[in-house]
């Protein structure tokens, strides 16, 4: 019995998986979607990278979970990569969905595509949180309006100090088996950080038609994925 850990990315807590969730669960394994500290129902929480790492890590703990598949998306996939070390033997394996990977002494703010200093600055304006993306951000995507309406109507501010704080791995993530999901509508190819973890023996890339939320735009074909990632689909 396989146990996902969910973890969406910035702005997001649990409820992005609420669609996604039933079919894990009706495939007779676990699934256990996580808000992490300073979002959602946990807004107002002081929040770093590293206590977002502390907060998967002490979740497969207090469950004691065993044969955990850790699900990161976007921003969550630089927590989830170095929770995954920290679980040991209770890893079966590390889903990145179309997300940001941990590089050692870098954070989400330092590998920002625009260049830190633009992204230091939306933060600066802000009180030190990236604010939601607002309607028009979504197009192109392939989320219909409701689904837009859903994600800007529950997105909270994301703390800053998650997004500067640097990565730590005391292990080669390469060494994680790894299914990378690529989302098309967001971009082709995987980034370059990315590229060159896949040509480990342990990364395989999945490529799914859609945007960059998944979980809302094509949550049963992401199921069936996160099923097929360790073997788990009936």
């Amino acid at each position: 019995m396989t146990q996902f850990v969910l973890v969406a990315g910035a702005w997001l807590g649990s409820w992005a998986w609420d669609e996604v969730v039933p079919h894990l669960r009706a495939a007779g394994h676990g699934a256990h979607p996580l808000t992490l500290s300073g979002l959602a129902d946990k807004q107002g929480v002081p929040a770093g990278q590293q206590t977002h790492v502390r907060d998967i890590v002490d979740e497969v703990e207090r469950l004691d979970l065993r044969e955990v598949v850790l699900v990161g998306h976007s921003y969550a996939g630089i927590p989830v990569g170095q929770a995954a070390e920290r679980i040991g033997d209770r890893l079966t394996r590390v889903v990145f969905v179309d997300s940001n990977v941990p590089a050692v002494d870098e954070s989400f703010v330092s590998t920002w595509w625009e260049g830190p200093a633009k992204f230091e600055a939306v933060l600066a304006a802000n009180g030190d949180v990236w604010p939601p993306l607002t309607a028009p951000d979504f197009e192109g995507q392939g989320l219909t309006e409701e689904q837009i309406a859903r994600f800007v109507g529950r997105a909270t501010p994301h703390p800053g100090a998650t997004l500067s704080e640097p990565a730590v791995l005391t292990r080669p993530l390469g060494e994680l088996p790894a299914t990378y999901i690529k989302c098309l509508l967001d971009g082709p190819e995987p980034t370059d950080d990315v590229a060159e973890l896949l040509k480990s023996e342990h990364w395989r890339l999945v490529e799914l038609d859609t945007g960059h939320w998944p979980m809302l735009s094509r949550p049963t074909e992401l199921a069936r994925i996160l099923l097929d990632a360790d073997g788990s689909a009936g």
